[in-house]
Parts: structure tokens; sequence; C-alpha cells
């Protein structure tokens, strides 16, 4: 009995150092910068030893990729909870996108994932990240607007790629300060006129109607 409350409170421990690490390199991170932030910084916010930073993390990079994952994590938990049966494709994908811009614009999360992300970690690891957030199912339903009923050659995946750097203005422009309120109401028109363009009614095709709904990084 002894031993095993042992080794759960050493558990918890590592459990709440790593936590502690997490959470002080954010906000650092958030509030500096990434380059502007040292790792004696880190573990004096942290309130932990030097040795237990790399127990834990390779490096401050290393750490730096747990808090984004921590972040682009939180953008999906906000997207899902945007889901609704009752609503029609057009309105869920509309919500999924504004959650998305949302989400990203708060709690330091613009700075992170789409300032300093690219610039500190791999293309693999911003890849996992977009992942992470649900970019992949958000693209397919955007897909699945902009071929629907039509048979039109449409350069989807160009198509796609330039809503998402939209997305990510936004949330960045809204990060600075701007009103949010314009944003939202732009990404519903151009939505709509996407469907409009493509000649697709405001409702999917029903091969694309079991989607989930998830947010994109670059």
């Amino acid at each position: 009995m002894y031993a095993s409350n042992a080794r759960r409170s050493n558990h918890e421990r590592t459990r709440a150092t790593r936590a502690a690490l997490i959470g002080a390199g954010r906000l650092l991170f958030v509030e500096k910068g990434f380059a502007n932030t040292s790792t004696p910084e880190i573990v004096a916010a942290a309130n932990v030893t030097r040795g237990a930073l790399y127990h834990h993390f390779t490096d401050k990079a290393d750490l730096f990729l747990a808090v984004t994952r921590q972040a682009a994590q939180e953008i999906a938990s906000a997207i899902a909870e945007q889901s609704d049966d009752s609503s029609s494709s057009m309105e869920t994908l509309i919500a999924s996108a504004e959650a998305f811009v949302k989400a990203m614009a708060e709690n330091g999360r613009a700075r992170l994932l789409l300032l300093d992300a690219p610039s500190v970690l791999t293309p693999a690891q911003v890849a996992e990240l977009t992942d992470l957030a649900g970019a992949s199912e958000l693209q397919d339903r955007i897909a699945a607007l902009l071929q629907a009923k039509t048979t039109r050659m449409i350069p989807v995946n160009e198509l796609t790629a330039l809503l998402s750097a939209s997305f990510d203005r936004a949330a960045l422009a809204i990060a600075g300060g701007a009103r949010e309120t314009p944003y939202q109401s732009a990404i519903g028109l151009l939505l709509k006129g996407l469907a409009a363009a493509t000649g697709q009614p405001d409702r999917f095709a029903q091969s694309s109607a079991g989607m989930s709904n998830r947010a994109h990084l670059p």
C-alpha cells in the first residue's frame, strides 16, 4: 500500500511539474514571444529547477511544441461545441469558421500558432498542429461545398488555402484589437458567396452530411 501511494504521489508531482512548465512557458511565450523568452525565466516562473525543465523537455523548442499542442486542442474543442445536427451544413460550417477565428484570436493563440510556430517548429510539427486543431475535416467540408452539384473544374485546394489564409488574417486582426463582428459577418458572406458561385445551395450534398466540424491552421 505504501509503495502504491508513493508511486501515485511521484506521478502526481511529475504531472504537476510538467503542467507548471507548460503554463509558465505559455504565459511568457505569449507575452514576449519565443525568441525573447529565456529558459531561466521559464524555470523561475514555474518555480522549478533547470534540471526539471530538461527532464520533461529536450529544449525550449520542445516546451514550445507542448504549449502549441495545448493551444491547438483548445481550438478543436471550441469548434466541436458549435456542432449542431439540427442546423444546415452551411450554418454549421459558418459557425465552425467563426468559432475558429474567435478561439484563435483569444488567449494568445494567434501569436503562438500563427506567428511563432511556423518559424520555431518543423513543417511536420506545424502539420501536426493543423491536424490537432481539426483542419483536415474542415477542408473536407469546404471541398464538399465547392464540388457538390457542379461539373465545372474547380481549383479546390487553392480555394481552401485562400479561405484558410483569410481565417488566419481575421484571427490576427482581432487579436490585434480589431472588432470581431465585421469579420464574423464577412466569413458568412464569403462562404455563402462561394456556394452561390458554384451553383450549390446552402445545404451540402448528403455525402458530406456526416462530417464533423473543425478549424484550420496554416
